[in-house]
């Protein structure tokens, strides 16, 4: 094993060596209990399956595994599951919750509802884990913005595009994946659009068009964020012009100037550090820089569509890449249904046209007439 740094000084070499090493070891096996709240019906349902414990036998299994504050509970599921680690063990339980509570809603006679607790526990594993993971992250922070999270009287396309993909953040894998494909192919995909004889460019412009809108907010997402973490320990020059500018637009925009400068931003997340050195790299050359960046977007949209046709042509939810598509994918489509509700609030610009807009100015970005990296999509 390699060397483990203390957090404070971890770098991305660490992280890297860490996954590399547990990558190569081998799996072990976790037992995992879930522990429930209500379980419907658990005498004829539940009582006879190995992996259900009533409460009692429940209770015994966290006396004999140190848990001084055990839950509230009605009984829980012991899972046997074989992975990497404890929390790959508490994700895997997650995910036959989400199957469990999928076969309780088919019951006729509905008589209350399946309910974990909400926390896992992986045999000796000091601390529950959650029984979900976090949401994926896909925010649309328009809606809020403009103050239209519950105006759903005017329901158009942008609408039926959202109630599409709301399973994408805490939704179960396959429905995900099949109502985020639906969602952007739904507003970039153009029955116009002619078939590629590669098979590949087929409906997949929408993945592509989706990655440039993405590419296109990305610059722009990054220093709004920068602008507000710039916290020298003496007021300098930067930070009076930020706090002079009245809009994020123009944060941006000040931020963006300073860095072609070569000013220093005074930051303190290594992230943060890491997210300014791209910047600054996309303002040297904006148009090599951004288009690396689009077809990585591309890439991760793409494969977004091909789990999508796994789960709805081949019927099957277990392929391999499934969860780290969804991962990887699900900011990315939050962020391109952010900027297209966005423009259709404010500018009453259509999904297509704000694509077209996109695409023109990912082409044309770094010439003298182009337009600014801050300003990409108007």
């Amino acid at each position: 094993m390699h060397e483990t740094a203390a957090l404070e000084d971890a770098t991305l070499r660490h992280l890297l060596e860490f996954a590399a090493d547990l990558a190569a070891g081998g799996d072990s096996d976790f037992e995992v209990l879930v522990p429930f709240v209500s379980v419907p019906d658990y005498q004829t349902l539940a009582e006879g399956l190995p992996e259900w414990m009533p409460a009692p036998a429940t209770a015994a299994w966290f006396e004999a595994q140190g848990v001084t504050k055990p839950p509230r509970h009605n009984g829980a599921f012991l899972f046997k599951i074989r992975s990497k680690d404890a929390v790959a063990a508490a994700r895997a339980a997650g995910a036959l919750v989400l199957r469990l509570q999928a076969r309780s809603s088919f019951a006729r006679a509905r008589r209350g509802r399946l309910q974990p607790v909400g926390h896992v526990w992986v045999g000796t594993y000091p601390e529950p884990l959650p029984v979900q993971p976090p949401a994926r992250g896909a925010d649309v922070l328009s809606l809020k913005r403009e103050r239209t999270m519950y105006s759903v009287m005017g329901s158009d396309r942008l609408d039926d595009a959202l109630e599409l993909a709301a399973p994408l953040n805490e939704g179960p894998p396959a429905p995900a994946v099949s109502g985020a494909w639906a969602a952007i192919e739904s507003l970039l995909y153009h029955p116009g659009d002619k078939a590629d004889p590669d098979s590949e460019r087929n409906r997949a412009v929408a993945a592509d068009r989706m990655a440039a809108l993405v590419a296109c907010s990305w610059p722009r997402a990054e220093l709004t964020a920068l602008s507000y973490r710039h916290q020298p320990e003496a007021e300098d020059d930067l930070r009076r012009e930020l706090k002079r500018a009245r809009t994020n637009a123009e944060r941006c925009q000040v931020l963006a100037t300073a860095l072609a400068d070569g000013a220093t931003v005074a930051l303190s997340s290594p992230s943060d550090v890491a997210a300014c050195q791209r910047m600054a790299q996309v303002l040297t050359n904006p148009h090599k820089e951004l288009g690396d960046v689009r077809a990585v977007f591309e890439g991760v949209l793409r494969r977004l569509y091909r789990q999508r046709n796994i789960v709805a042509h081949g019927g099957t939810t277990a392929a391999v890449a499934l969860d780290s598509a969804l991962r990887t994918a699900a900011p990315l489509v939050g962020a391109g249904l952010d900027r297209l509700v966005h423009a259709k609030l404010t500018l009453e610009i259509e999904p297509l046209d704000l694509v077209a807009r996109a695409e023109n100015s990912l082409a044309l970005v770094g010439d003298p007439l182009g337009p600014s990296v801050t300003g990409l999509l108007g």
